[in-house]
């Protein structure tokens, strides 16, 4: 049995895709929200201005599995292997406090 689990994304686009990848996170923000296993789902911006971050919260990793797999989530999948600069950080953690 999966437990609920943090989660905490950094995305790091070419300069030229910024606004490709802002555009792409800001799109999704409110569907991924209504996904029944989606407990938080924030969009920051790193004060570098460099890169993003998806701090989220998912009631297991079927919830998150079942995320991955939405139909406004694979395309912007498809488009990172061309406008990230790096692969996206992913960090799973538990909340201990």
């Amino acid at each position: 049995m999966t437990t609920q689990f943090q989660l905490i994304a950094k995305i790091t686009p070419k300069p030229e895709h910024m606004q490709d990848v802002r555009d792409s996170l800001t799109s999704i923000l409110a569907p991924t929200r209504a996904e029944p296993g989606c407990l938080k789902f924030n969009l920051l911006e790193g004060r570098s201005g460099d890169c993003f971050y998806l701090d989220e919260e998912w009631t297991s990793d079927d919830a998150l599995a079942a995320h991955y797999e939405m139909d406004y989530i694979k395309p912007i999948f498809a488009k990172y292997e061309n406008w990230l600069a790096t692969p996206a950080e992913i960090h799973k953690m538990t909340a201990l406090a």
